[in-house]
């Protein structure tokens, strides 16, 4: 201790260096110097919150992979009963991973992997598991992706597979910034709050006739089968993204400020055109369960539905098909019914568009791929981006025998339409924020006659209600 006390105090500095030689000594000797190294570096924290999950399959509406990933523990994922299952996540980005956390419900998971991936079809394992036994669980599992999927293999119960959590911790990824509708006012004492709808009326009368497609056929006038066209006026060959929204443009749909062009094969009774002066119902809908998740459609969306050489097994079981065609008390035909049709009974048909966007392109080379239906009620990982799902209900007054009543591209089922977004997007904002976000059932104005106390979104002069 002698060596340690002096009558002179020793130099400043070489009293730093002495406490920091021997704090660095105590620190390494106890594991801290690593500590404080990895804490240079991003800290690594739960970066699957929140985020697009999806599943091979959900026992239930109420128990979809998104479950899995709210960060409730009093939710969970649970999959059929049987041992190959998946769920994964997507992170939105590259991303470093460190760990994965489980948080399992009864129904617990013997032997799994822990699969990465870049892309969402090609995975690398991380890690494997022969002997799990379900509660809480840390599976070492590092590196980079933007996909962690789990590869379930083995049950450990008779039932399926049940996460109360999938938590992915490291750093990185992509945060979608969350929707923010305007709050519903407060209901009145008594009132019906039940949610049973989420959507809003698109009402808009066919205006005119071409053998065009800007879509399949874009700059080649007269290059399609005959399409009977609503919305925009200006719609043909030529249109663009940009001509949609041209100040010369006007449209036959309820909103002015809906400019988007919709189109379908052209009704034909003995080859002579059959157009409807009615006005046509064109529903924005929630296509997935979490309807608070769906957002509008980015400006310039385009896109086919359904396929003009399906056949009719196909098209009687497209994720698209509602009831197929109608026609007084006959439905569910999935050809154009040939039986006598009531006197002044219409043909109609519904069909549904998907709902989910790749969340980069705003179209693609079969004007398809960029778009998915959601799967188990929610979108699908390389689709991650929920935009409102149009469902057309379409007529056409004909009636008596139909025999000799088709489409300009064929038979009942090469029924198709597309679909070119024209909307201003303030409006399709509030629309989609308050009606399907909202969980209401709007008119055209964003007002749900059945919940008047919820407010709209357009005033009679069409104007947004601040």
């Amino acid at each position: 201790m002698g060596t340690h006390t002096s009558a002179r105090p020793p130099a400043r500095g070489r009293t730093r260096a002495w406490l920091a030689a021997g704090l660095a000594a105590v620190l390494v000797s106890t594991g801290v110097v690593a500590a404080l190294a990895s804490g240079a570096q991003a800290a690594s924290v739960n970066i699957s919150q929140g985020k697009a999950a999806s599943s091979s399959s959900a026992e239930g509406a109420d128990f979809v992979a998104s479950k899995a990933v709210d960060g409730n523990t009093g939710t969970r994922w649970a999959s059929q009963w049987s041992d190959a299952q998946w769920i994964q996540v997507d992170l939105g980005s590259s991303a470093t991973i460190d760990n994965v956390q489980l948080k399992w419900e009864a129904a617990y998971a013997k032997a799994f992997q822990v699969q990465l991936s870049n892309d969402g079809s090609t995975w690398t394992t991380a890690a494997t598991v022969t002997n799990g036994t379900g509660g809480n669980q840390t599976v070492a599992a590092s590196g980079t992706a933007r996909f962690v999927r789990l590869n379930l293999t083995q049950r450990g119960t008779g039932y399926g597979y049940s996460l109360w959590e999938l938590q992915v911790f490291g750093s990185g990824g992509t945060s979608t910034p969350p929707t923010t509708p305007k709050p519903l006012p407060p209901a009145p004492p008594g009132a019906d709050t039940t949610v049973t709808h989420h959507e809003f009326q698109a009402n808009c009368v066919p205006n005119h006739v071409l053998p065009d497609d800007p879509i399949v056929f874009p700059g080649q006038a007269g290059a399609s089968h005959s399409h009977t066209f609503m919305g925009n006026s200006t719609t043909n060959a030529q249109t663009t993204a940009a001509s949609l929204l041209a100040t010369n443009a006007t449209t036959s749909c309820t909103v002015p400020q809906d400019r988007s062009a919709y189109w379908f094969p052209t009704l034909l009774r003995n080859g002579n055109q059959v157009v409807s002066t009615d006005e046509q119902t064109i529903y924005y809908k929630s296509g997935i369960i979490d309807y608070k998740k769906v957002q509008p459609f980015p400006a310039g969306l385009r896109f086919v539905v359904g396929n003009m050489l399906a056949t009719q097994d196909e098209f009687k079981n497209s994720p698209g098909t509602v009831e197929g065609f109608e026609c007084g008390d006959s439905t569910r035909n999935w050809d154009i019914p040939t039986a006598s049709c009531p006197t002044g009974s219409k043909l109609n048909i519904r069909y549904q568009a998907p709902s989910c966007w790749d969340g980069v392109n705003l179209d693609s080379a079969n004007h398809k791929s960029h778009m998915a239906y959601p799967v188990n009620g929610e979108c699908p990982a390389d689709h991650p981006v929920p935009v409102p799902m149009i469902e057309f209900k379409l007529s056409w007054p004909v009636d008596g025998n139909l025999s000799n009543v088709a489409f300009s591209s064929g038979r009942g089922y090469s029924f198709h339409y597309d679909f070119f977004n024209g909307w201003d997007p303030a409006v399709l904002k509030a629309l989609t924020e308050h009606c399907i976000n909202g969980g209401l059932q709007c008119n055209p104005h964003g007002f749900d006659l059945y919940k008047p106390w919820a407010g709209g979104v357009l005033d009679a002069n069409n104007n947004l209600i601040p």
